[in-house]
């Protein structure tokens, strides 16, 4: 492989996906090869300068280095067993999707087979940050193969750690996630107790993030979503919250831990979906608690 331009490969143009591949784009000096099932997602990236594949395996053999951005571990794995098919030895697959450690571990013991290696490198911040290349990506791989992907990866964020060997980008991504999660819920919770006990949503930011109940949770979910009461569609909805919820669950029993909290939690975000309010962002868990 060329240390100075490999030809990169980007599988998953979604909400995060179209953004982190735009930079890739950019900054790279080599060719990125994309792919995405929505053709309107994939011509956005080629009038941006990408290359069109027509297929999973077109990537996995035109590109030395392939980045994923999907929806889960399912996903991810039916990707992968295609990439294995199709890629040269020597190949390197960045996944930068949200899967359970198990499976990260599974794929990757999967595509060694083949001598194609494989980082979980899963990000972290907003869409907003995906645009920016100012995601936070927690990165699971041996220090030799970090040294080689970490420049990609600063084509997409700003803060880019080496966690530890292969799943461990993994169990700190969705340690952040369940954390985030849990104080949502919370937040939910002593915002309706707030409002119903005469305080403003707004004058209840301001005064507790005074105080030590401030907390990223309350300073952005909070401010930006509880307080105007918005909850828009395919930010980053109520399932995917819970898929990592779930996951999460699955990791700490694994290891010994009974996860009561990320249960808890779990359950507000399932109410919220099935009081119809799957798609919205998920936030808007508050308004289950509103109704109650």
């Amino acid at each position: 492989m060329s240390e100075k331009s490999p030809s990169l490969g980007f599988i998953g143009l979604g909400v995060m996906g179209s953004g982190m591949c735009a930079n890739a784009v950019k900054k790279h000096a080599g060719t990125l090869h994309a792919f995405d099932m929505n053709p309107k997602a994939l011509a956005l990236q080629v009038n941006g300068g990408a290359l069109a594949a027509a297929s999973v395996a077109g990537v996995a053999q035109a590109a030395q280095v392939i980045f994923l951005s999907l929806p889960g571990g399912k996903q991810v794995r039916s990707v992968c067993e295609e990439i294995a098919s199709h890629a040269a030895p020597g190949a390197v697959v960045v996944d930068l999707s949200t899967t359970s450690v198990a499976e990260s571990r599974e794929i990757a013991a999967m595509l060694g087979l083949k001598d194609i290696a494989f980082a979980d490198a899963p990000v972290a911040r907003t869409r907003q940050a995906a645009i920016d290349g100012t995601l936070s990506i927690m990165v699971g791989a041996d220090a030799a193969l970090f040294a080689r992907i970490e420049p990609m990866l600063r084509y997409m964020g700003s803060d880019v750690t080496l966690c530890g060997e292969t799943g461990c980008g993994q169990v700190v991504k969705l340690i952040n996630n369940t954390l985030l999660f849990e104080q949502v819920a919370a937040l939910a919770e002593m915002f309706v107790v707030a409002e119903r006990a005469g305080v403003a949503p707004a004058k209840l930011v301001e005064a507790v993030s005074l105080g030590s109940g401030d907390s990223f949770a309350l300073r952005n979910h909070g401010l930006k979503a509880m307080v105007p009461r918005v909850f828009p569609e395919k930010a980053f909805p109520m399932p995917y919250a819970l898929k990592d919820l779930g996951y999460t669950i699955e990791l700490a029993e694994q290891v010994g831990v009974e996860p009561r909290l990320p249960r808890m939690a779990a359950e507000f975000y399932q109410a919220a979906i099935d009081a119809g309010l799957g798609d919205n962002y998920f936030p808007g868990i508050i308004e289950v608690v509103d109704r109650a």
